[in-house]
């Protein structure tokens, strides 16, 4: 899902995934090579520092700051191409399945889909960018033809929020052909099953999104008010060391030695029961099991996480590697396997820019 779509020149064969989080800025170059997608360079720039916090802390910079940010970024990171998507942060959006009556007629739809979109949207509809998708019907046999329904994916974006996306892109001499919703960002980098549903836990600085995909249809999304800095601060407490040293802490051991660490196994375990209560709200509305659950974002996903989610959920879990799906060095593999969780937003990014060549 995507808006304020562009053309762009089919010669440039670099291009690059942006994602602009509340703790950090990451950046993935790939380029085309024999049909396969090549990886140029990636980086990651922690925006604690620059707010007077620590790292891995959630801030609320100015555009201005995030603009020089990027730039000091971009720089480090050696990146060479201006052509780039841009992601935006799911906070910032309004995301909804909504089922709505059926027309054969597609300009008599539409109307009914954007007449009906304003019963959804808590601010005016001027103020948003609006944006829809018709869900396929899986059974023919209930297609919305015979049953008179259909399935709506509705999209909002606060016009504002663009608004600042674009200059920050623009203040750091870059040009985005598209925005698009951190979710189907990491859709495309991380979830492999094509029919059965799979739920996503992506643990970010604030906040975890918890959301459920099905044949690559967001059919529900929930956001849990705790994630990474709450792990941080609470080994901090439990360690008494300072955020810094905790955040190192964090990402040296991960939950694998929660013994010495204390705490993050505590804040883990609220965040699982409740993605374990949506799963089963899911599961109970849907009639249909959840087949796997996909754990990415930088809040200290580890292998370590993935064994201890699976004793708590009971089903399948993996740890995101969506640097699996580039072609890279086999000597950087082990490294791009560890950090690849924190990069699933840029290199879906990456991945979706590169289908414009």
């Amino acid at each position: 899902m995507s808006f304020l779509s562009g053309l762009f020149g089919k010669n440039e064969k670099s291009v690059l995934g942006v994602d602009i989080g509340s703790s950090s800025l990451k950046v993935v170059q790939l380029r085309k090579e024999h049909g396969k997608a090549v990886l140029e360079t990636y980086g990651e720039l922690s925006l604690g520092p620059y707010s007077g916090g620590e790292v891995g802390q959630a801030t609320s910079l100015s555009a201005e700051q995030i603009t020089e940010t990027l730039k000091d970024l971009l720089r480090e990171a050696k990146v060479t191409t201006k052509s780039c998507g841009v992601s935006i942060p799911f906070a910032h959006s309004l995301l909804t399945l909504i089922e709505l009556p059926y027309r054969a007629d597609p300009k008599e739809q539409k109307t009914i889909i954007e007449l009906e979109a304003r019963k959804f949207i808590p601010v005016p509809v001027a103020e948003v960018q609006l944006d829809w998708f018709i869900v396929p019907e899986k059974d023919p046999s209930q297609s919305p033809a015979v049953r008179g329904k259909v399935e709506v994916l509705l999209v909002a974006v606060h016009s504002d929020e663009l608004l600042s996306l674009q200059d920050i892109i623009a203040g750091a001499g870059l040009a985005a052909s598209f925005y698009e919703i951190e979710i189907f960002s990491t859709i495309r980098a991380v979830v492999e099953e094509p029919i059965k549903p799979v739920m996503v836990l992506d643990v970010g600085a604030a906040s975890t999104k918890t959301y459920v995909v099905e044949r690559g249809v967001v059919a529900l999304s929930h956001s849990i008010n705790a994630g990474s800095q709450d792990i941080t601060r609470a080994i901090s407490v439990s360690s008494n060391v300072s955020i810094a040293q905790a955040e190192a802490l964090k990402k040296e051991k991960g939950i694998g030695d929660a013994g010495t660490l204390g705490s993050p196994e505590l804040v883990f375990s609220r965040i699982f029961s409740e993605a374990r209560r949506v799963l089963m709200q899911y599961e109970t509305e849907h009639k249909k099991s959840v087949a796997s659950i996909v754990l990415t974002g930088g809040g200290g996903v580890t292998k370590e996480l993935g064994t201890y989610a699976k004793d708590i959920f009971s089903i399948d879990v993996q740890v995101a590697d969506p640097f699996a799906k580039t072609e890279a060095p086999a000597f950087m593999r082990s490294v791009l396997q560890e950090i690849g969780p924190e990069f699933a937003v840029a290199v879906g990014l990456a991945l979706r820019k590169l289908d414009e060549i």
